[in-house]
């Protein structure tokens, strides 16, 4: 059994690779998803009957039931929480997770092996099934090592490549997992792909004039296309990244080299970890890009980040955000009235005046007034973006939410549209 749940670890990652390398891009993820799990489940059912065959194997009296069950069940618990926290906090951050799969299907099958190895010694001939196993594990590692991958680099949570625009020279495109994350011109630093950018950079733009000193906090970095922007457009003022992802931000130096400037600095932490060690009044804007799209990092979206968030910014601070979500918005409503507790001022720009079924949105929040028509006309400059809500159909969009909290944030149920 444990030479058969190595053998059939070792099939998950060449399994998903295959199957996802001929599926259309659109369902890649859905697949990928519906595949990790099949896969997943086929090892973990194999290797959680091995426990209740030890028990049969070690009770030689019922009377002995209480006591073997429950130093087997204590192993095994132990053994379980040590893996779950050697994983997610050290292999992960250390290794690829194909390589982790690979390292466990061969520990599996090992540790089978030597159980092959004493059963002999002991006269016990093994069954067929582990020669079964092992043809299972050398067809698994064979498609592995001619599987297709996706990835120029497997960082701690994505799947990373950049791609060239072929209809523009110095053009490149970083992909996260399916997701296009970010765009940018290696030879003009002004030119903004996204729309949603176009906004964030209108908004700074009206927020002060390119002659005056602006200090912005980017957190989410991706390729960092608006602090690059910033620090061609603007004469003054310190561009802050933090960018929780090494991998992405080693690919990123790598593949789309930074300005040299020491107005854009990069660091390598949590957004809100970030934000709690920073000074009081340290900042003119926080351009919070953190949100994907099949994911929303909830410790970034609740009332008691940006209450921390207004502490760093300066009097008359601004928040601009760049938020994903899909049809019932339930989300971005709620981010909506959170900032609304803390800011006196929220507005909303979406790609229509009726924001269904959803994508992007970037949402500005500050006690000062904010001038939606000024970041549409400023956005205009740079090609074009979104458009603001009216403060009715705001109101509209927030009635009935629920204010996020670090006690109570279930971002992704509202993400995902569920009740």
């Amino acid at each position: 059994m444990l030479v058969l749940g190595g053998a059939l670890t070792l099939t998950i990652s060449p399994a998903i690779r295959w199957v996802t390398a001929f599926t259309p891009p659109e369902q890649s993820a859905s697949m990928a998803i519906l595949l990790a799990a099949v896969t997943v489940f086929a090892p973990a059912a194999v290797l959680s009957a091995i426990p209740p065959m030890v028990v049969k194997l070690q009770l030689g009296a019922l009377t002995e039931t209480g006591s073997v069950v429950g130093r087997l069940s204590a192993i095994g618990t132990l053994g379980a929480i040590a893996a779950t926290f050697v994983t997610g906090f050290v292999l992960v951050a250390l290794l690829r997770t194909s390589v982790i799969l690979l390292a466990t299907g061969l520990v599996l099958m090992a540790a089978g092996f030597a159980l092959v190895v004493t059963a002999r010694r002991g006269g016990v001939e093994p069954g067929v099934g582990t020669a079964g196993a092992l043809t299972v594990a050398i067809a698994g590692a064979g498609l592995g090592l001619i599987a297709p991958d996706p990835c120029q680099v497997e960082t701690r949570y994505h799947c990373a490549s950049v791609v060239a625009d072929p209809d523009r020279e110095g053009g490149r495109t970083l992909v996260l997992d399916t997701l296009r994350h970010s765009y940018v011109d290696l030879d003009d630093p002004a030119y903004l792909e996204f729309a949603y950018v176009r906004t964030l950079a209108g908004a700074l733009d009206t927020w002060a004039p390119a002659d005056e000193r602006l200090d912005v906090l980017h957190v989410g970095g991706g390729a960092m296309t608006l602090p690059r922007y910033q620090v061609a457009y603007r004469e003054a003022g310190a561009n802050s990244v933090v960018e929780i992802d090494p991998g992405v931000v080693e690919l990123v130096r790598e593949r789309l080299p930074l300005p040299d400037s020491d107005r854009l600095t990069v660091d390598v932490q949590d957004g809100r970890v970030a934000v709690a060690g920073l000074e009081t009044d340290s900042y003119d804007v926080y351009v919070g890009d953190a949100f994907g799209g099949v994911a929303a990092p909830w410790h970034l979206a609740t009332a008691e980040t940006f209450a921390d968030v207004d502490r760093v910014l300066r009097p008359d601070g601004l928040v601009a955000l760049n938020i994903i979500d899909y049809e019932g918005l339930d989300f971005l409503a709620a981010e909506v009235v959170t900032l609304r507790t803390l800011f006196e001022h929220v507005a909303v720009l979406t790609h229509d005046d009726r924001p269904e079924p959803g994508g992007n949105f970037v949402v500005l929040a500050s006690d000062a007034p904010i001038d939606p028509a000024a970041v549409e006309a400023a956005t205009a400059e740079h090609g074009g973006g979104m458009r603001a809500l009216t403060p009715e159909r705001v109101d509209e969009l927030a009635e009935g939410a629920e204010v996020l909290t670090d006690d109570h944030a279930p971002v992704d149920q509202l993400f995902t549209g569920r009740p």
